[in-house]
Formats: C-alpha cells, sequence, structure tokens
C-alpha cells in the first residue's frame, strides 16, 4: 500500500470524525438553543442511524475481519437518513438562505454526502480488506482506531479496574450490531410500510 492511499485512509478517518461527529453535535445544540424542531429532528434520526458508525469503530478495534463492511454500510445508511424524509426536505426548503442554522445544516448534508462515497472509493482500492481486515496490507484500516482503543482501555480500566482487551471490543460490537440489527428490521417491517417517507414530523412546531 502506498503512502499516498495510506494519507488518504488516514484523512478520511479526520474528516468522518469532524463531519460525522463534531459538525452533528453542534448542529444538535444549535438546533436546541433555537427550539428548531426540523433540524432538532433530522438529528435526532440521524443519531440513531450513525450507532452503527461507532459499533463499526468497535469492530475494527476487535479486528473483526467484515467490520470495514460495516464501516461503508454505517455510512451510507447515515447518508440515507439525512436526505431520506420527505416532511424534513420540504420544510427545509422553506427557510431562506439566510437562516444560518438550515443553511449549515444543508452544506452538512452534502458534506456526509461526500465522505459517504469516499469511503466506498477508498475500500474499493483495498478490496480484499472487506473479508481480511487484520492482513498486514490492511492494518492502515485499524490504525485510526487505535487512539480510541487506548481512551476506552483506559476509561475500562478507571470505572471497572479491568483491562479493555480486542476480544471483548470485538464481543460487545457483534452483540451491540445483532441489536441494531433486530431494530433496523423492526423498523423496516413495521414502521417503514406505515409511515414511509414520512419522519412524523410537524409543521406547527417551526421556529
Amino acid at each position: 500500500m502506498n503512502v499516498l492511499n495510506q494519507l488518504s485512509i488516514w484523512l478520511s478517518f479526520q474528516l468522518s470524525i469532524i463531519f460525522l461527529i463534531g459538525i452533528p453535535v453542534t448542529l444538535s445544540f444549535w438546533s436546541i438553543k433555537k427550539r428548531n424542531k426540523v433540524v432538532n429532528k433530522l438529528l435526532s434520526i440521524y443519531w440513531k442511524i450513525s450507532l452503527l458508525f461507532f459499533i463499526s469503530l468497535l469492530l475494527l478495534i476487535g479486528e473483526f475481519n467484515y467490520s470495514l463492511v460495516i464501516t461503508n454500510i454505517s455510512t451510507l445508511l447515515m447518508t440515507v437518513s439525512v436526505w431520506f424524509w420527505n416532511d424534513i426536505n420540504d420544510e427545509l426548503r422553506e427557510y431562506d438562505i439566510s437562516y444560518f442554522l438550515t443553511s449549515t445544516t444543508k452544506i452538512w448534508r452534502w458534506t456526509v454526502t461526500f465522505i459517504s462515497i469516499n469511503f466506498v472509493i477508498q475500500s474499493l482500492k483495498n478490496f480484499n480488506c472487506f473479508s481480511v481486515i487484520n492482513s498486514e496490507a490492511c492494518k492502515i484500516w485499524l490504525q485510526p482506531s487505535s487512539n480510541l482503543y487506548i481512551s476506552i482501555k483506559n476509561l475500562f480500566n478507571f470505572f471497572f479496574g479491568a483491562n479493555f482487551t480486542q476480544p471483548i471490543a470485538k464481543f460487545l460490537g457483534l452483540f451491540a450490531l445483532s441489536i441494531y440489527t433486530l431494530g433496523l428490521i423492526q423498523w423496516s417491517i413495521i414502521k417503514l410500510p406505515k409511515n414511509g417517507r414520512n419522519s412524523c414530523f410537524s409543521e406547527n412546531g417551526r421556529n
């Protein structure tokens, strides 16, 4: 794997921290402060879906072979979650460009889309890593999660007086993945046919 490819993978993870975690946190607090229910609703849906991204990080720490597949699925689902809802899209279109909260939210949605596509492109360049993440050629994909591993390990040791190991991370990741999958299936079977692309956002709460 050449240096340029390693740098692009590293940069992809750095951008994901900023635009998939940092900016949504800022928008969440901003929407609460402005009492803007449409952005708050969009972000609440986004955070539920983005749990899969954090699960994929645990699986990367545990060097689960298909963790890169989960990472790509998570970013794709996050992108879908910010564009899927007709009522939210209609409401956002009604805001003037001078309303900075919704304008920033619109820009952020496009950025999430870009990062998701970029993840797919980067992953396809290292196609073998989809099934064998712990091979020598795929170690670069595990490096970004190493700092998270150290932080969780220190917190785990502080609160529980025990070591947080890679097998534990893998177990927790797979357990969380099974619960997430069941929840997604339940939503697909029960709520999606009932509500369709309606997020149940009420325009009466517009600010």
